[in-house]
Formats: structure tokens, C-alpha cells, sequence
């Protein structure tokens, strides 16, 4: 008997010490007894006796824990914490589960919920207390929010603690409407979250896609996407919703992504005379043999008369009234079909090494819109069609337009794929816009679906169509994006200034750019060696406008803060 007593100890390694001690004990003196009684039962197997505690066993550990509240079909329930019985991994974590488990049941206020359920307390269902009505739970759908917005005044789209964020301001309108349940108004987890394309600080979009699990059908609301927008400020607009496929995600969903960025043509014009950029350029130009470098004082920007003795802002009035050349639209078409096709993006972003392949990025499509005048100033567009774009990939367009005005050889693009690591400033947020996602393969999916559905059919999904939303779409973008972005810019002289942070550096980081289009040793960037004069930005460019105009000191941007995220968020911050 005792032998049996100890075998079944070690044969019970789920439930706790205790109720292993009071359980075993019960039966271990019930067969005292049994075998003192005047009438002993007849003898069993051993195998039966084993057979029978073991049943008695699985009914005590039911018995023991404490049934969780159920949630609702469409209330979102996160995998659970217990340990797969049927793995290595899980038979090793029993012990420690159940020691959390005996961990939580002493935290009587939470007891038996869950994340996402309500708190009993708040309910007025405490001991001794009347029980006030309970608001009614609401089913909740899958849905895809097509959204605009103005990036001004905005921290970039993902949502983050104690910054005013694109989704923060969206999903505090969502509650307020009543599309997030007040259960759910504390953790946008909670409700699934997601998003198709993650913008920087300042960048604007005319459409992104935010996914989650939204109510609606909210009672007294017949417009529910009507009522979400009189909760926005009117720089951020949700043009509609679809409702998509449980199984859908906002990101891994999304085939590719637009965008547009847009610049002063006068970017183009080659650094001044003097500066300390064109003094390093020449430098290392006179240091290759036969080569004759670019003579900026040549250029009739810089010849003019007017300046030799003129001011920054006499400078800029004259550069907002300059033209660009049909020679120089061309260099700079050509230059941008270097990004069509995959190509290792490593240059063009912080915090990759060479060999990731994650930096593998395709570009279908890179397109240049003839200049056009706004204003004082002729602006000219770029429209890139990729895959995906990375954390801080406008560096691209930096690394075309300085190598434009500096008369550099196309094949720089391709040196910029290679190993060697180089500094590429990043361009300025305001000129950036996210034109929208496309879904051509989820829509595909759920065309073939929908063949054998009416509309009216529960399963019917939608395509995601931002086209059908083209006329609100445009009028924002027109009085949000386009004017706010021009206004600016006349404003500040976002532009300029930035330009002007280029051509006072005189070291040797952007020494790439030369006229033979190769990277030298000088402006090569080895991990771990302290260089001497490196390129610092400075923060208020991811900004659309200037805070230290107000008081706030300039800030150096400090990209080795940035290259030392951790993968998994490097990836959730791109788009």
C-alpha cells in the first residue's frame, strides 16, 4: 500500500502540493479502513487500483480549478497561458504554470478574468452591494478602416504612450463613438490593432488602412463611419470601412505601397561657391587623376552679379524663382530607374547590416512628374511603387537629388547597394506623402469567394477599393496636404534650410558623391571606429515645421540611438 501511496505522488505532476496531499491522503486512509473493516473488499489488479485513482485524480484537478468567464464569439481572446501538455516545452513549464496560477488566484480584486473581460467590482457587484445593470455586450466585426490624414502636429502613425499619434487621436475617436467597447478603451491590443503602412513624424497620407475588431452596429447610430469623423479633428478623416476576413492583417495582407514626395526644383542647384561641402568636393575631385570637378561658380545660378554680397534669404527668394532644365529632368529620370527592381536597401535605412535579408526591398515602379509652379516656386514630384519601404527609406530621394546637383554618375545608386556601409541624410518629412496600400491579392481571394454569394450573404467580403473614395480623397489632399505642405514650406524654408545643412558640412562622409560615382576609404563607415567630423542631422527636418523659431533648441538627430533597435521593432515600425 505504501508503495502505491508513493508511485501515485510522482504520477500527479499538474496538480498543487496541496491538493495532491488532501487528496491522496483521503484515499490512502479510505483503504485503511476498507482493509480493517469485518468485511474487506474483494483483491483487484494493481493496474485497476491505479487505474481508479487516476480517474479520481482527473475529477479532483476539474473539480479544483476554477471555470474562467466565458468571452463572446466575437470578443477577442489571446492564446492561452497554459502550457501544451502534449510538448517537451510544456511538460517542462508545468511546475512553474501552476506556481503562477497559485500566484494569480491571491489577487482576489482579478480573479478568474480575463484580458478584455469586465471587472466585476466596477459593476456594482461586490458582496453586500445592488447590482447595477450591466451595458449590454455588443458583437463586434473584423473591419479595414480607410483613412487620410494631415501629419502635422502628429508624433507618426503607430500609436505610443504620452504622444499625440495618428492612431491614438483615431482610436480615441473610436471610443468616444462607441465602435471600442468601454471594456476594451484601456489596450488598442485588445481589439487587434493594426495597420498597412506606418508613416514617420510629420509625413502626411491620403490613404493608409488601420484593421481591428470594431462594433458596427452601434445603437441609435445609423452612419457609425459618419459618427467616428464628427469625433476627428478634420486633418484626419476615415473615408470608409470594409469588413474583411478575420484572418486578415493590415500589414502582411498589403502587396505594396505609394508614395509621393515632393520637392523645390531649386534643390538642384549646385552647393555655393565656398561652402564646405564644395571645398571637400573639390578637394577629392583634384585627387583623381583626369578628372576635371564640378566649378559650382560656374553655374548661372552662382555667376550672377547679385550673388556675390547676398543673404541667405536673398538666396532663397532667387532660387524660388529659378527653372529647372529639360537636360536636368532627364538626369534625374534617369537616375531613378537605378531603384526599379530588388535591390539591398541596407544604405538606405538604420540599424541593417549588410547581410540581412530583410533589406531585400522590390521597387516596381519609380516615376517623375514634369515640374509644375505653385506660387513662387516650381515643385516637382516622385512617385515610388514598392513592395515595402523601410525605417527612414526616403534617404532615397536624398541620395537622388544630391547626386544630381553634384553632377555624380548614376552608378553611385549601384555602389550604395554594395557592403560598404556610408551616411545618406535623410530628406526632409514635410515633402513626403503616403498616396495609399494596395491589396490586389486579398481582393483577388475574396472575389473568387464572393462568386457563389449574395451581398447580403453573412461570409461576403468586400474588396478594399480606395479609388471609390477618389473625389474625398482629392479634396483633402488638396486643402490638407498639398496647401498646408506649400505653406510652409514659403513659410519656413523647410527646404532650404535643410540644403543648407548639406553644404556647410566639409568632412568626408558624403565624399560618395564625386565625379566618378565611387565610394572611397574616407567616406566608408566601419562599425565600431569613432570617425573624426562625422555628418550629424539635426531632428527639426522630421518635423513640418521649425520648433526652435519658438524657443526649443535645435536638436542632433543621434541615428546610432536608432541602429540599436532590436529587429522585431525595426520591422514594426516600417511600412
Amino acid at each position: 500500500m505504501w508503495r502505491l501511496f508513493q508511485y501515485t505522488i510522482h504520477r500527479a505532476p499538474l496538480l498543487s502540493k496541496a491538493l495532491r496531499r488532501r487528496n491522496i491522503h483521503a484515499m490512502y486512509y479510505d483503504l485503511q479502513d476498507s482493509e480493517q473493516s469485518h468485511s474487506p473488499p474483494a483483491k483487484r489488479p494493481i493496474t485497476e487500483v491505479q487505474a481508479g485513482i487516476s480517474e479520481s485524480f482527473k475529477r479532483a484537478r476539474i473539480e479544483h480549478e476554477e471555470p474562467e468567464k466565458t468571452l463572446d464569439a466575437t470578443e477577442h481572446e489571446g492564446p492561452s497561458d497554459t502550457p501544451a501538455a502534449d510538448t517537451k516545452q510544456g511538460k517542462r513549464d508545468a511546475a512553474g504554470w501552476a506556481k503562477s496560477r497559485r500566484g494569480k488566484a491571491k489577487d482576489t480584486k482579478n480573479k478568474g478574468r480575463r484580458r478584455g473581460t469586465r471587472d466585476q467590482d466596477k459593476d456594482g457587484e461586490k458582496e453586500g452591494e445592488e447590482q447595477s445593470p450591466r451595458v449590454p455586450r455588443l458583437p463586434k466585426k473584423q473591419s479595414a478602416l480607410l483613412i487620410g490624414f494631415c501629419g502635422t502636429g502628429c508624433n507618426g502613425m503607430q500609436i505610443q504612450p504620452d504622444v499625440r499619434t495618428i492612431e491614438g487621436v483615431l482610436f480615441d475617436a473610436l471610443v468616444r463613438a462607441g465602435a471600442v467597447s468601454s471594456d476594451n478603451a484601456d489596450d488598442p491590443v485588445k481589439v487587434n490593432l493594426g495597420r498597412a503602412a506606418r508613416t514617420d513624424a510629420g509625413v502626411h497620407a491620403a490613404g493608409n488602412l488601420v484593421s481591428m475588431k470594431l462594433i458596427t452596429a452601434i445603437p441609435g447610430v445609423t452612419d457609425w463611419v459618419a459618427r467616428v469623423n464628427e469625433e476627428l479633428p478634420q486633418e484626419i478623416r476615415v473615408w470608409g470601412s470594409v469588413r474583411v476576413q478575420n484572418s486578415f492583417n493590415a500589414r502582411m495582407s498589403c502587396d505594396s505601397r505609394k508614395y509621393t514626395y515632393f520637392f523645390p526644383s531649386y534643390l538642384l542647384i549646385p552647393p555655393k561657391p565656398g561652402s564646405g561641402f564644395q571645398r571637400a568636393y573639390e578637394k577629392h575631385a583634384q585627387s583623381m587623376q583626369g578628372i576635371v570637378p564640378l566649378d559650382s561658380s560656374a553655374h548661372s545660378f552662382w555667376s550672377a552679379p547679385e550673388s556675390h554680397s547676398s543673404t541667405p534669404m536673398d538666396d532663397l527668394l532667387r532660387k524660388r524663382s529659378w527653372r529647372i532644365s529639360s537636360d536636368q529632368v532627364e538626369l534625374i529620370r534617369r537616375t531613378a530607374n537605378k531603384f526599379e527592381g530588388t535591390h539591398n536597401f541596407h544604405n538606405f535605412t538604420v540599424g541593417r547590416e549588410f547581410g540581412d535579408r530583410s533589406n531585400q526591398r522590390h521597387m516596381w515602379k519609380i516615376e517623375i512628374s514634369d515640374p509644375a509652379v505653385y506660387g513662387d516656386t516650381e515643385w516637382i514630384s516622385v512617385l515610388f511603387h514598392g513592395q515595402s519601404f523601410m525605417l527612414h527609406q526616403r534617404k532615397m530621394m536624398s541620395a537622388l537629388v544630391l547626386s544630381c546637383r553634384t553632377s555624380t554618375p548614376s552608378q553611385v545608386i549601384d555602389e550604395l547597394y554594395g557592403p560598404r556601409i556610408v551616411m545618406i541624410p535623410k530628406m526632409p518629412a514635410l515633402g513626403l506623402l503616403l498616396e495609399y496600400p494596395i491589396f490586389d491579392s486579398y481582393n483577388k481571394k475574396v472575389t473568387s469567394i464572393n462568386e457563389k454569394l449574395e451581398p447580403s450573404h453573412p461570409d461576403y467580403r468586400p474588396k478594399i477599393d480606395f479609388e471609390k473614395h477618389r473625389e474625398s480623397i482629392d479634396a483633402f489632399k488638396q486643402t490638407f496636404i498639398y496647401d498646408n505642405m506649400r505653406c510652409i514650406e514659403d513659410r519656413d524654408g523647410v527646404f532650404d534650410a535643410w540644403m543648407r545643412s548639406i553644404d556647410s558640412y566639409g568632412g568626408d562622409d558624403l565624399l560618395y558623391l564625386n565625379p566618378k560615382g565611387i565610394i572611397p576609404a574616407a567616406a566608408v563607415i566601419k562599425k565600431g571606429d569613432k570617425r573624426e567630423n562625422p555628418f550629424k542631422e539635426k531632428r527639426k527636418f522630421d518635423l513640418t515645421s521649425f520648433p526652435d523659431k519658438q524657443g526649443t533648441p535645435t536638436i542632433e538627430d543621434d541615428e546610432e540611438t536608432e541602429s540599436k533597435l532590436n529587429k522585431s521593432r525595426l520591422e514594426d515600425m516600417e511600412g
